[in-house]
């Protein structure tokens, strides 16, 4: 029996644990979950009699590495600074890696070892990354056999509230790692149009809203996302004028977090008391206030919009606007907000989320122009089986699949990019209403 040991139980571990021991019978697995939180594994295995929890605190290296020397491979769903971890594990062991995780300089630094160990490590195997290069890539190697020239590429990838349960002012509920989400844009942005190399601070990334159209959807607007350019080399697309990765927001998201990027609250500071403080005062840190206005006319006046207005009322809803006390003790102002839209803009047990991706490609073939438009939407199920975990997990399951019935040899460390990783999984993904459609203009 093969054993799969899987690292992190959470919000994007439902349907790649469901995957895996939905075929773990047929294909005589056995899968270990491991996570520091018991209770939670439970949650998510049930009663399976391929699966066995196992709960780890992730810094106890000998348990961690008897669970990785057991095992004959390994997924990973851990925080991104714990992948590398495991990845030396896997490496000291001789255990294929898994993770939708980008590739950061500290496993590109082991880079020769996992070749030379003849294993293989598939970083950003989950949606967005992961989804987001073998759809891609796909259409990029189609167009190209066909002798098409591209000369723009822009791909587009979110994680959204479904129209149904979209019933807040910020049309945002959490569906992934919350920390990700207060941290998003941190680094600013880099990206290329018409030949221009663009960088954006993080301070401006969300000033300018920007939209695109989605069938069905209607109007989402967008920011670019981290260095797009670190993907040109790998997309085989170094010379071409325009070049952008973008996540998708709705365009009321884009405006409010603008705000809270501006009064400085997802900064990593020092942490400070927040007992006898209240929520306005920690908002209102970079204001200077007036006591003969109101806490939202101050705000207001700050940001430059009407007290009345959507932007005052996306405050109001955080609870960021009133005299409450917070008395959490010490936090930084990301931690704070974090616990605020933690609980504010929680996903309910009856919520659904949704996802879009969108490539644009632009390209000339026999002195024709042609733009493609490549879209996919991904509906949830529920607050747990959400279309987030289905995107991430699932990619990762089914190259899991792949590697325990030797359908793959490829060896070293590698992003998802080739065909014979793409065509299988893309495949394998429309059975789970994950698909792309097209259309030309």
């Amino acid at each position: 029996m093969k054993q799969i040991l899987l690292f992190g139980a959470g919000k994007s571990a439902t349907c790649l644990i469901d995957y895996l021991l939905s075929n773990a019978p047929r294909q005589k697995w056995h899968v270990t979950v491991a996570d520091h939180d018991l209770t939670l594994i439970k949650s998510k295995i049930g009663k399976s009699y391929y699966a066995t929890p196992a709960a780890l605190d992730i810094e106890d290296e000998a348990a961690r590495q008897t669970l990785v020397a057991e095992s004959d491979l390994v997924l990973s769903l851990l925080p991104p600074a714990l992948h590398i971890i495991v990845a030396r594990d896997c490496l000291k062991f001789g255990k294929h890696l898994i993770t939708a995780s980008y590739i950061d300089p500290e496993i590109r630094k082991l880079e020769k070892e996992i070749e030379d160990a003849g294993l293989l490590f598939m970083y950003e195997m989950g949606l967005d990354p992961g989804i987001d290069h073998m759809s891609a890539m796909k259409l990029i190697h189609s167009i190209e056999k066909k002798g098409g020239q591209i000369f723009a590429f822009k791909s587009y990838c979110g994680g959204l509230v479904s129209p149904e349960s979209n019933d807040n002012p910020w049309n945002y509920k959490i569906s992934w790692n919350p920390r990700n989400i207060v941290m998003a844009g941190s680094s600013g942005a880099v990206y290329r149009e018409k030949g221009k190399v663009k960088e954006v601070p993080y301070e401006s990334l969300f000033d300018q809203v920007k939209t695109v159209m989605i069938p069905g959807v209607g109007k989402l607007a967008y920011y670019p996302n981290r260095d797009s350019l670190n993907y040109v080399d790998t997309y085989n697309l170094e010379n071409i004028p325009t070049f952008m990765r973008a996540t998708l927001r709705y365009p009321d998201f884009l405006e409010g977090w603008n705000a809270i990027v501006k009064l400085g609250l997802t900064e990593e500071n020092a942490p400070f008391n927040t007992d006898n403080m209240t929520y306005f005062r920690w908002a209102a840190q970079r204001l200077p206030l007036d006591k003969h206005l109101s806490n939202e006319e101050n705000m207001a006046r700050f940001l430059g919009v009407s007290s009345k207005s959507k932007l005052i009322r996306q405050l109001k809803f955080l609870g960021i606007m009133n005299g409450e006390m917070i008395n959490l003790g010490l936090q930084t102002n990301a931690s704070l907000l974090q616990h605020i839209l933690e609980e504010k803009l929680k996903m309910e047990p009856a919520d659904k989320d949704m996802i879009v991706m969108l490539h644009e490609i632009e390209f000339e073939r026999r002195n024709m122009a042609t733009k493609l438009h490549s879209y996919m939407i991904a509906q949830g199920e529920d607050s747990l089986r959400t279309a987030m975990a289905k995107t991430v997990g699932l990619p990762m399951g089914i190259l899991a699949k792949l590697v325990l019935t030797e359908k793959i040899e490829l060896k070293g460390l590698h992003i998802p990019v080739m065909p014979e990783i793409y065509n299988p999984v893309l495949r394998e993904l429309e059975d789970y209403d994950i698909r792309f459609e097209e259309s030309f203009e």
